[in-house]
């Protein structure tokens, strides 16, 4: 049997006969003739959940719009921002409103006015999908109630009772509030069809844990990692350079709470040694970022993470220059600083130039061996590696992480991806050998990810170096596509106040981006139409307020990292870009800071956004036209294929008889 024939019986299982496959081709062919459902892009959330949550609930502004659409002619502006408020954040400001309104009938009355629009608009943004679509997405325990109210024809009044008796009965079985909610998150569902991450969900702010949840329940995502990304995904996998980064950062950044809360690593032996060692009291250089306005903390615990940030420092310097050591490939030798100090004088040679320490205390350091670790260094090393290959919660959200992610992705004629792809300065594609072979371009970026997997899937064999070594280069290396910069400065950053030596030389990408060749080329690498398609890119923040314009190359390349993490809103003037792509075209969000869920609800504040529009279809964009409605003409050509074997009786229809 021919491997056709085989295939056209496997299909004829699923549809066994000529009115099931008729059916399906008939489906299939209606639904290519939607229009395209809104894909919504988010880069470099980095911790920052309450803000993360905000966009995420009104669609960067989608559910707003949608509102004004359906109601700007009826509803006044407070009462459009109510009903949107509502939608976001549903159980909360049915809580607020109830708290204001004391009689029964008044609240009867808004939860019935409330229902009505609340289904009125629900009915708008299902109309774009088929029924089928919708009632999967259908929260279970309303199901039924909602199918039948979205399916109200207000031009015959012969169930007008029917429909009214539905909403009588869920305000006299007090049920409104639930039902409010869960219409009010359908609502949410389906204004975006699908997400995009574009790297960067770690690092910086507190509650990348909450983030990745929030994720795991999303209907229809995926993931570009990011460098902070794999760093966590390489600790993960048990590389103990990657954990002492992660453990730096969260100690800087002050969010240890979410190695030892979210994730129920101790960091206790860490903590006693650093108390033990570093007895002296350091330079500000090792203090914790904190909006000291913000937070009231102890001075006894800024102290501890004080200690605790330069003792992780100091070994991820060790740690480091052991990988250097044993990968000349990576050509990282101006990495190795530790024994460029002379400690006696409290300086270092970098290049040449003699440059004084603004902190000569090293407890731990044998000048003569500066890159050994001590035994207690090695026991919390040990200790470490174990903890974080045994975090069941992190190991659940790094695996996810695999899952749903890739270092780049095709989506509807866009290229996806955090960083950059890796060029020289005349714009060719830069190469960098892995063990015996040299790669560039899209074949780089695909081998970085075969590395990246097989480091996790090998973290428990005794050559995982090979895999996790390469993981920490794409954290640091002058070749990652992910990092992006010649150096990563973190030890001078600390040490020396020269600002000169604390320069990261970035990629020649970042400049040849802006050149509408160069775009058409890496869109050509990665097989794409180069007339039609965009880059999407996060990773660096656009510095707005000094005139940097987020969209490069005659619309060709798109960044939207404008600063969602805090840490860069001073510089970039603004909290964050993100993207929208719906049937008419693409347009660009960028958005002020989001203040708190509290003032989000009691005030009715939304997040202030400008869109601006990227690209506009001449005629509206169909499914037919997406990489869905490419695979769907493919089945739909398959079964025709069946239809016909059918008909000529190649295979015969498989009919049930009635009992």
């Amino acid at each position: 049997m021919s491997s056709k024939n085989k295939y056209l019986d496997l299909l004829a299982k699923e549809y066994p006969t000529i009115g099931e496959t008729t059916t399906e081709i008939i489906n299939l062919e209606a639904i290519m003739n939607l229009p395209k459902g809104t894909e919504h892009f988010l880069s470099d959330i980095h911790g920052e959940y309450d803000a993360f949550q905000h966009v995420l609930r009104n669609g960067s502004g989608n559910i707003k719009e949608k509102i004004n659409e359906v109601f700007s002619e009826r509803l006044s502006t407070k009462d459009r921002n109510t009903l949107a408020t509502l939608i976001y954040y549903p159980e909360e400001k049915i809580k607020n409103l109830s708290e204001t309104i004391d009689e029964t009938q008044e609240m009867d009355e808004w939860y019935r006015l409330t229902l009505s629009r609340l289904i009125e608009l629900c009915v708008y943004v299902a109309s774009k999908y088929t029924s089928s679509k919708v009632r999967k997405a259908l929260p279970v325990e309303f199901a039924y109630i909602i199918e039948e109210l979205l399916s109200k024809d207000t031009s015959f009044p012969n169930k007008e009772d029917y429909y009214n008796e539905i909403i009588q009965s869920i305000l006299s079985l007090d049920r409104a509030p639930q039902f409010i909610t869960a219409i009010s998150y359908l609502i949410q569902r389906l204004v975006v069809d699908h997400l995009h991450v574009v790297g960067d969900i770690y690092d910086r702010g507190p509650y990348p844990d909450k983030i990745i949840d929030t994720l795991m329940d999303h209907h229809s995502v995926d993931i570009q990692w990011g460098n902070h990304d794999i760093l966590w995904m390489g600790a993960a996998s048990g590389s103990a350079v990657c954990i002492a980064n992660v453990l730096r950062i969260s100690a800087r950044y002050n969010n240890l709470e979410i190695i030892e809360d979210a994730y129920g690593i101790s960091l206790r032996q860490l903590l006693t040694f650093a108390e033990m060692t570093y007895t002296q009291e350091v330079t500000e250089g090792f203090y914790p970022k904190i909006d000291k306005e913000e937070i009231d903390f102890f001075e006894e615990e800024i102290r501890q993470i004080t200690k605790m940030h330069q003792a992780i420092a100091i070994i991820q310097f060790k740690l480091e220059g052991a990988i250097i050591k044993r990968q000349p490939n990576f050509k990282m030798d101006d990495r190795m600083l530790l024994d460029k100090i002379d400690y006696e004088k409290g300086t270092i040679s970098i290049n040449r130039k003699i440059y004084p320490l603004t902190n000569t205390y090293f407890p731990t350091i044998d000048p003569e061996n500066p890159y050994q670790l001590t035994k207690e260094e090695e026991s919390i090393v040990e200790r470490l590696i174990y903890a974080f290959k045994t975090s069941e919660r992190l190991q659940k959200h790094i695996s996810y992480l695999y899952n749903k992610g890739s270092m780049y992705l095709t989506y509807n004629d866009n290229l996806l991806f955090h960083g950059c792809v890796p060029l020289n300065e005349d714009g060719s594609f830069m190469s960098f050998k892995i063990r015996k072979n040299t790669y560039s371009g899209k074949a780089l970026l695909d081998k970085f990810e075969e590395v990246l997997r097989k480091g996790y899937l090998t973290r428990d064999k005794e050559n995982k170096e090979k895999h996790l070594d390469i993981i920490w280069y794409l954290w640091t290396g002058a070749s990652s596509s992910l990092f992006g910069k010649k150096q990563m400065t973190t030890f001078e950053r600390y040490y020396i106040e020269d600002k000169e030596t604390h320069e990261e030389k970035k990629n020649p990408y970042y400049n040849l981006r802006n050149d509408v060749t160069t775009c058409e080329n890496i869109l050509n690498e990665f097989g794409l139409d180069s007339t039609k398609g965009h880059i999407i890119n996060g990773h660096t923040p656009v510095k707005e307020k000094r005139g940097e314009d987020p969209i490069k190359a005659e619309g060709r390349m798109i960044v939207i990292d404008g600063g969602f993490s805090k840490a860069y809103q001073h510089t970039t003037g603004l909290a964050g870009y993100t993207l929208l792509y719906n049937s008419f075209g693409m347009q660009l969000v960028s958005h002020q800071p989001f203040t708190s869920v509290k003032h989000a609800i009691e005030d009715e504040f939304d997040i202030v956004s400008t869109r601006r529009v990227v690209d506009r279809e001449m005629e509206r964009k169909k499914v037919r036209e997406t990489d869905t409605g490419r695979r769907l003409t493919e089945q739909v050509k398959d079964l025709k294929i069946l239809l016909t074997a059918y008909y000529e009786g190649e295979i015969l229809q498989k009919i049930k008889k009635k009992p």
